[in-house]
């Protein structure tokens, strides 16, 4: 069997539950293996909220998930049937393609996009919502209560360098994302 990954929109914010419905009507109808896998591709992201680190799960692409499948002949009546219960699953939208026609993921797409995956699951990804330019309190350190200007975010190490005025000179400064807040 030639296993192929395809793109399928569904209702934006019903992935999850949209796929748990997909793989119970699968299993039932006993087409696993036409149908062996459904994703919905996510990275894990450390966030900040109320003052607290936590680590929550983004989805890469909101609105769609991906199936793995063998449609390789369309005729064939299991093949049939299992395009038919994925289409009649509520929220399930379509295949990215041409007409309906499903369109495969290249072999580097789905690499790049598991391996993204699992990179967040070893090490989550820090979320840094400030950009170059934005202007920012520190709320912590030695330069607690300083206002500043954002230089650049490195969301790899979780740093913001940022420019604060110190004695009427700008003095670049890098600190850990959670030491710093918009204003």
């Amino acid at each position: 069997m030639g296993y192929k990954w395809y793109f399928v929109r569904c209702q934006s914010g019903r992935e999850d539950s949209i796929r748990k419905q997909l793989e119970t009507r699968i299993s039932v109808k006993g087409l696993q293996d036409v149908v062996p896998q459904v994703l919905v591709p996510f990275e894990r992201v450390t966030d900040l909220k109320n003052g607290k680190r936590r680590i929550v799960s983004r989805k890469l692409y909101p609105g769609y998930l991906m199936v793995q499948a063998d449609f390789a002949d369309p005729e064939d009546p299991r093949i049939v049937d299992a395009r038919a219960t994925l289409r009649g699953t509520p929220g399930f939208g379509d295949f990215l393609g041409s007409r309906g026609e499903p369109t495969p993921i290249t072999e580097e797409q789905v690499s790049s996009i598991l391996a993204r995956m699992s990179d967040s699951e070893e090490r989550p990804q820090v979320a840094i919502n400030l950009h170059k330019g934005d202007m920012v309190k520190i709320k912590s350190g030695a330069f607690d209560g300083f206002d500043g200007t954002v230089d650049e975010v490195n969301p790899e190490k979780g740093t913001v360098k940022v420019t604060v005025t110190i004695f009427g000179r700008p003095t670049p400064v890098e600190l850990e994302y959670w030491e710093v807040e918009a204003v």
